[in-house]
């Protein structure tokens, strides 16, 4: 965002007024939690019903041409290309001083893409995930506390320290309804790279997981461990292919890594080794201490 000065456009937004864009899981649950609040939220989103619905409960009104302007807080909170295509048309309207964040949980695409938006703008972008979500999906499923505690991770735009620094304060103060318990920086790359062992691949293997023909005759033989295991088998199909794909070249990097240790204890297995295979699950036992005790 570039230095204030006398021929800078001046700001039009309402002071802690928020639109928010895709009024989903996401999008619906920053809005309860800002309405909450007391904060003055608007929104939009692509099925005109889910709208209507919020306008019952939470929002003040829907984000229209006229209310983008008054937003001091616009949350991109779609699909990745929906987000992107919706800042390109709607980035004129944006009021000067305005952040706009976005909640995908990839930060390469939507950062160059926002990012190139964002250039020669008086309104700054800020690449953000929120860590935090269930196996739902939609409006209906959203909640007031679900950032409660979560993790933010931040991915600035590139500006000088001091500039950064304001921003993201402003940004911590903006959020303070939603609760959320740490903000963590990171750049696009990184964030990426652990988002698809954290995330990613515990979707893909907990939906592979359920692939088995055994899952349709668990009843009564499961407990916690599958419980566990099985969470976030149910998804978003449509949002997370394009999201994997988004990420392919980390996700793939990951899958290949736990086929090839799953290959292991298969090995060890059909060899009857084992010796072998305890040593196989003592090293999982104590990696996953090492990596809790750090």
């Amino acid at each position: 965002m570039p230095a204030a000065d006398h021929g800078a456009p001046s700001p039009t937004f309402v002071p802690d007024r928020v639109g928010v864009v895709g009024l989903g899981l996401m999008g619906g649950s920053f809005a309860k939690a800002l309405a909450a609040a007391g904060r003055e939220v608007y929104g939009w989103n692509r099925t005109r019903s889910v709208t209507e619905m919020a306008e019952i409960e939470t929002i003040a009104g829907e984000l229209t041409d006229e209310t983008i302007p008054t937003c001091e807080l616009v949350i991109l909170a779609g699909y990745p290309q929906v987000s992107i295509d919706w800042l390109g048309e709607m980035a004129h309207l944006i009021s000067p001083d305005a952040i706009v964040i976005d909640t995908v949980g990839v930060k390469r695409v939507i950062c160059e893409r926002c990012g190139k938006i964002a250039e020669g703008r008086p309104w700054t972008f800020v690449g953000c995930h929120p860590m935090a979500g269930t196996q739902y999906s939609g409006f209906a499923h959203a909640r007031a506390n679900m950032f409660r505690n979560a993790p933010m991770v931040v991915v600035p735009p590139q500006m000088d320290d001091f500039e950064r620094a304001a921003i993201l304060e402003r940004l911590k103060r903006l959020l303070k309804p939603c609760g959320f318990g740490s903000f963590t920086l990171s750049d696009a790359e990184n964030h990426d790279r652990m988002i698809a062992y954290t995330s990613q691949l515990a979707h893909v293997v907990s939906n592979a997981y359920v692939k088995s023909p055994t899952a349709r005759r668990h009843r009564g033989f499961s407990a916690g461990s599958y419980k566990d295991l099985t969470r976030v088998a149910r998804l978003n199909a449509p949002m997370w292919t394009e999201l994997f794909l988004d990420n392919a070249d980390n996700l793939s990097r990951e899958l290949g890594t736990i086929i090839g240790s799953l290959q292991a204890y298969k090995d060890a297995l059909d060899a009857r080794d084992a010796e072998g295979l305890e040593a196989l699950l003592a090293e999982g036992d104590r990696l996953k201490r090492e990596a809790e005790a750090r």
